[in-house]
């Protein structure tokens, strides 16, 4: 079995407990402040993750993190399950997982903006604004920097690209002039 598929079945698992309890903004939040953890402290990340540290070192750190991060309920016992299953490693998937059915839920799709320089706050609101109309639904954005592009944009929502970045329009000027299409 893939990761993707373990993880994915662990989060639809996670969400149907979160539904059923009421609480999905709940453990939504609460998983967001777990992976803001797991992010400053990458040497915990690390424990949890590594085969080489046993079962009860993994405990212990999960116990640490539940404390520092006050995560109660059904959310103790999910993480407890994940390292009595040695599943803990996918922790960061699940958390990918569960907020895909958290936006789905919601009526929310996510865009990656690519831009080879920082965008203004009036604009990535008018990048949303526009995104919103072509897919009718609410955008969160997530704005990358990549001096690559040159200049332009590059808009990824799911499997669909918009690519209006000066590199792929010179791009497309090499596969012209090797065709023999300008002149």
């Amino acid at each position: 079995m893939t990761s993707t598929v373990i993880a994915r079945r662990y989060a639809k698992a996670l969400f149907a407990a979160a539904k059923e309890e009421g609480k999905l903004e709940v453990f939504s939040q609460t998983l967001k402040g777990l992976e803001a953890f797991l992010e400053e402290n990458p040497d915990i990340e690390g424990t949890l993750v590594s085969p080489i540290f046993p079962a009860d070192l993994k405990h212990s750190v999960v116990e640490g993190i539940i404390k520092a991060l006050a995560v109660e309920g059904t959310l103790v016992n999910f993480l407890k399950l994940l390292v009595d299953r040695r599943r803990i490693q996918y922790l960061r998937q699940i958390m990918v997982c569960f907020q895909e059915l958290m936006d789905k839920e919601t009526g929310v799709v996510r865009a990656v903006i690519q831009s080879a320089v920082p965008l203004s706050e009036d604009l990535q609101e008018k990048f949303a604004e526009v995104l919103a109309q072509v897919t009718g639904k609410q955008v969160t954005l997530e704005i990358e920097e990549d001096p690559a592009i040159v200049g332009g944009v590059v808009a990824h929502i799911g499997d669909m690209v918009w690519d209006g970045s000066i590199r792929s329009q010179l791009q497309n000027i090499r596969e012209s002039i090797g065709r023999g299409e300008l002149g």
